[in-house]
């Protein structure tokens, strides 16, 4: 029996048809940006000012929202080339993302090319804030931001992204509590801290911590994808305890660099224990399971905003207790 051109050729359309995408909305490029992640970026550059403000006793505003800007455009380009190197790994699915906005490439099959445009659009937009910077501060905050730039690359691209090892944890947390802060702290006081080694800490712990959370509950999803993160080589059961450990250790952290350097605002770290004890406590019990993923990921959120600002407030009023006697 002699085949039909006709349906010959209509098989060749089918197999050269393009997939067809939705458009990136703006909608879902603020998902895509994940702003209930932007405490990360906002703590670190409000704390950079409060320290720059009490040692200098005063701070450009227009160059505290630049770096306050870059500081949260940067963020939302890890969120964004996150999702899209997670979709094009394969890594995403409907079974495993039970939550729209955490797999918006799979659940509005937008153009992966069009995501990829928008995070070098945040990119974009954060170097031409940079710019004003450098005229103001000069190349080091540059510098600082370009490893941070690169480490955002590294985390989520490449064979084998950083995501995928044991390192997630303390990677966000220097890169997002010690070199944001530090890069902030450069730029509105023009003075290399290495004092902002210790005093950062806990802001490298409280963000670790959402890391490790994120983690913690994705366990089985990570072993599918591969992943050898901390919690999925320690188990949940020892990882927990570890998490544990660190929430700990993060309070004691404050309490301790309060009292050696900002002696006053011990008065502050007191109602800091009060007001987020049922936070805090709530976090603690958490199991970190898939289905708790989206409570746990709030609680610690929270958490950090939350200690960090009790934080920045010691700080504070330690310098206005001192200025006052």
């Amino acid at each position: 029996m002699q085949e039909n051109p006709q349906d010959t050729s209509f098989q060749g359309s089918l197999q050269n048809e393009k997939p067809t995408y939705a458009s990136l909305s703006p909608k879902l490029a603020l998902q895509l940006a994940a702003p209930h992640t932007w405490p990360a970026a906002i703590i670190p550059v409000l704390f950079a000012v409060a320290l720059a403000s009490v040692s200098q006793g005063f701070i450009s505003v227009s160059l505290a929202l630049a770096l306050l800007c870059i500081s949260i455009l940067m963020q939302a380009t890890a969120n964004t080339l996150n999702d899209y190197f997670d979709f094009k790994k394969g890594a995403d699915s409907l079974e495993n993302q039970k939550d729209p906005t955490d797999a918006v490439l799979v659940y509005n099959k937008v153009n992966p090319t069009s995501v990829l445009f928008l995070a070098v659009g945040f990119v974009a937009c954060a170097a031409a804030l940079g710019l004003y910077v450098i005229v103001c501060a000069g190349w080091i905050p540059l510098a600082i931001g370009f490893i941070g730039a690169a480490i955002i690359v590294l985390y989520s691209a490449g064979k084998t992204p950083l995501s995928y090892l044991p390192l997630g944890e303390v990677i966000s947390g220097i890169t997002m509590g010690y070199l944001i802060a530090l890069a902030s702290y450069q730029a509105l006081t023009g003075i290399f801290s290495l004092e902002m080694l210790w005093l950062s800490l806990p802001l490298v712990v409280g963000i670790g911590l959402i890391m490790f959370t994120n983690n913690l509950c994705d366990i089985e999803k990570d072993i599918q994808a591969g992943r050898k993160t901390l919690p999925v080589l320690l188990g949940r059961a020892r990882a927990r305890k570890v998490y544990q450990g660190a929430l700990v250790g993060w309070i004691v952290l404050i309490g301790l660099l309060v009292a050696l350097f900002f002696t006053a605002g011990l008065l502050v770290v007191g109602f800091m224990l009060i007001i987020l004890y049922p936070l805090l406590s709530t976090l603690w019990k958490n199991p970190f399971v898939f289905e708790t993923r989206a409570p746990a990921m709030a609680s610690c959120l929270n958490a950090n905003i939350g200690l960090g600002v009790f934080y920045i407030l010691a700080i504070l009023f330690s310098s206005v207790v001192h200025v006052i006697f």
